[in-house]
């Protein structure tokens, strides 16, 4: 009979340390890609998120721009690269409740600007409340703003009592790796049809 110990050989052990380095090199490798893919899916997210909440904001105002009136106000002042009109909606100081306010887009330096105060259907005695100032989107190198008129197309001017069937919003980006954004085209609801 032979008497054999019992318990693993140096050479087992070894073997189970080899595999089990290569588990452990394995994991922490998937580990650190998946981190590295949460946060590169993070920046991608926020950033989708800011073009979309500007997005939204520009069509609430373009939507809601009201036509001109009977004394022969503009609806709005459009040209290629700015507009300004009265529209609706919401404001900090007014909660919830969309009204009318003065309000202006704008390329300013390299940001594109959101300019509004409330609209007030009379004369100011004195100077009128300087505009509240909103950044909507950075690195913005310039805004092509095109207005529909049924009878002649796109023209990059609007300055009539009536309103635009269309207006679309062409924002270019600064730098080599820019985002692409695709054209703005939003019918205002009171537009004639």
């Amino acid at each position: 009979m032979s008497t054999r110990s019992a318990g693993f050989t140096l050479l087992e052990i070894i073997v189970a340390l080899v595999v089990f380095g290569f588990l452990i090199a394995g994991l922490s490798q998937t580990v650190r890609f998946g981190m590295g893919a949460w946060r590169a899916e993070g920046r991608l997210s926020d950033s989708r998120t800011d073009l979309e909440a500007v997005d939204r904001a520009l069509r609430v105002v373009v939507r809601n721009l009201q036509p001109g009136d009977d004394t022969g106000r503009a609806a709005i002042v459009g040209m290629g690269d700015m507009f300004t009109g009265i529209s609706r909606m919401p404001v900090p100081s007014a909660g919830l409740a969309r009204i009318p306010v003065e309000v202006g887009v704008a390329v300013s330096g390299n940001r594109l600007i959101l300019r509004w105060r409330p609209y007030l259907h009379a004369q100011p005695f004195g100077r009128a409340a300087p505009p509240s100032e909103a950044t909507l989107l950075d690195n913005v190198e310039r805004v092509s703003i095109s207005y529909w008129r049924p009878a002649g197309g796109w023209v990059d001017a609007w300055r009539r009592p009536d309103l635009p069937s269309l207006i679309r919003l062409r924002i270019l980006f600064r730098g080599d790796n820019a985002p692409h954004w695709p054209d703005l085209v939003v019918a205002p609801l009171l537009s004639a049809p």
